[in-house]
C-alpha cells in the first residue's frame, strides 16, 4: 500500500482583531454598543482593582493564599460576555472578571480566598459552578453540563476554563474526547498563560499550539491572542453559535500571560525572568482594550472619572462585607451533600470539641515497650 496525506476535516486557525497599541481589524471587529463596550471597560477595572486590593489584604494576613488574575481579564471576560444567561459557565480560579459580569460579587471572590464557603454560593438565576482549583477536575464537569445541555435540547452551551497546566491531566483529554464523540455543545477555553505554576508552557507539550490538541478529538480548535477582548469575543460567539445548531465543541486556546506569582505561595522570581514579565507588559490587556475606547471616544475623561470613583466604592464595599462576615471552621462540613450524613455530624462535633479545647488526645503507644 503507498503512503497518502490523511486529510481531517477539522479546521485550526488563530484569530486576533486588535492589536498591542490599539489598532483594530475592522473587517473582524463585532459590533459592540457603546454601553456595553463602557460596562466591558468597567467590569475588566474592577477585577484589576479587586485584584490589586485582595493582593495587599493577604500580605496585610487578612486574607489566606491568593491567586492573581492580572493580565488575564480579557480571556474570560471576552467570552462570558458572548454568553446568554441560561448557558452554563464552569471556571478555574482566574476568571473574576468573567464571573463578575454573570452577576456574582465581589465578596464571592474574597471569601473563597479568605476561607470561607459563602464564596461557593452561586447567586440565584446563575448557571455558573463555584470557582475549582483542583487542575482539570472542572473539565469533567463542564463536559457532564454539555451533554445535559444537549439532552434537553434548548440551545443551551456550556463555556469551561482551564489552564495549559490542566492540559497534561487525563480529565481535559477525556472530557475531550467524550464531547468530540458525542458531538456536545461544549466550549473549552484552555487559559494558556505560559506556566503552570513553575512548569514553562514548552514543558507541557511538544505541540506547536494547544488548540491543535483538538483535531485529535474531531472537531475545531481555534488559537486566540488571549490579551484582545475582541477576539475572545469574536472566537466565543462563533464557537457558541456552532454549539447551538448541532455543530458539536471547539477548543479555544487564549494565549495569554500571567503578570503575577501563580498564588501568593511561589515567588516566580525563582523559575522566570524579570525580561520575560517586561516584555508582555505592553500586551496589557486592560490598557489596549482602554486604548481602543478612547480612539472609538467612547470613553470619555469624564466617563472615567465616573467609573473609577464607582469602582474604589464597590471595592470599600466590598472589603467591609467581607470582614464582617464570620467563618466557622467547621462549615465547610455542612456541604458535602445536600444532608448531613451521620458521619459528618459526628465529625463536625469532634472538631468543634477540638476547637473549643474539649478534645481528649487519643493515647500514644508506649514507644520504649515496642
Amino acid at each position: 500500500m503507498p503512503r497518502e496525506p490523511i486529510h481531517v476535516s477539522c479546521r485550526l486557525e488563530s484569530l486576533s482583531v486588535l492589536s498591542p497599541d490599539g489598532q483594530v481589524d475592522q473587517d473582524l471587529e463585532p459590533e459592540i454598543g457603546s454601553a456595553d463596550l463602557l460596562r466591558l471597560y468597567r467590569t475588566m477595572l474592577l477585577s484589576r482593582r479587586l485584584d490589586e486590593r485582595c493582593l495587599m489584604l493577604q500580605r496585610q494576613g487578612r486574607m489566606g493564599t491568593y491567586g492573581p488574575t492580572k493580565g488575564q481579564e480579557a480571556a474570560s471576560l471576552g467570552p462570558a460576555y458572548v454568553l446568554r444567561p441560561d448557558d452554563w459557565l464552569v471556571p478555574a480560579f482566574r476568571e473574576a472578571a468573567g464571573l463578575f459580569w454573570r452577576g456574582w460579587p465581589l465578596q464571592a471572590w474574597m471569601f473563597v480566598w479568605g476561607g470561607s464557603e459563602a464564596g461557593n454560593i452561586v447567586p440565584d438565576g446563575v448557571n455558573d459552578l463555584p470557582l475549582c482549583v483542583p487542575i482539570a477536575s472542572q473539565c469533567q464537569y463542564g463536559m457532564g453540563i454539555a451533554w445535559g445541555c444537549k439532552l434537553r435540547g434548548q440551545g443551551q452551551v456550556c463555556l469551561t476554563f482551564c489552564g495549559d497546566g490542566a492540559t497534561s491531566e487525563g480529565d481535559f483529554h477525556e472530557a475531550l474526547n467524550f464531547a468530540g464523540v458525542y458531538n456536545l455543545p461544549l466550549i473549552m477555553l484552555v487559559q494558556n498563560n505560559g506556566w503552570a505554576i513553575s512548569q514553562p508552557r514548552h514543558r507541557q507539550t511538544a505541540s506547536q499550539t494547544i488548540a491543535q490538541k483538538a483535531v485529535a478529538y474531531g472537531f475545531d480548535g481555534l488559537q486566540v491572542d488571549g490579551n484582545d477582548i475582541l477576539a475572545m469575543i469574536v472566537a466565543t460567539r462563533e464557537a457558541a453559535e456552532k454549539a447551538r445548531t448541532g455543530g458539536g465543541p471547539t477548543l479555544i486556546e487564549a494565549v495569554t500571560y500571567r503578570m503575577m506569582m501563580h498564588t501568593t505561595a511561589d515567588d516566580p522570581k525563582k523559575y522566570r525572568k524579570e525580561e520575560e514579565v517586561k516584555a508582555w507588559e505592553p500586551r496589557d490587556p486592560l490598557l489596549r482594550f482602554r486604548t481602543y475606547l478612547d480612539r472609538k471616544k467612547v470613553l470619555s475623561p469624564e466617563a472615567e472619572k465616573v467609573i473609577d470613583e464607582e469602582v474604589a466604592a464597590e471595592l470599600d464595599a466590598a472589603v467591609r462585607s467581607y470582614e464582617s462576615h464570620r467563618t466557622e471552621p467547621t462549615e465547610f462540613l455542612e456541604h458535602m451533600y445536600a444532608e448531613m450524613t451521620p458521619d459528618l455530624i459526628a465529625q463536625q462535633a469532634e472538631l468543634k470539641a477540638y476547637l473549643a479545647g474539649k478534645h481528649t488526645p487519643a493515647p500514644q503507644p508506649d514507644l520504649a515497650a515496642v
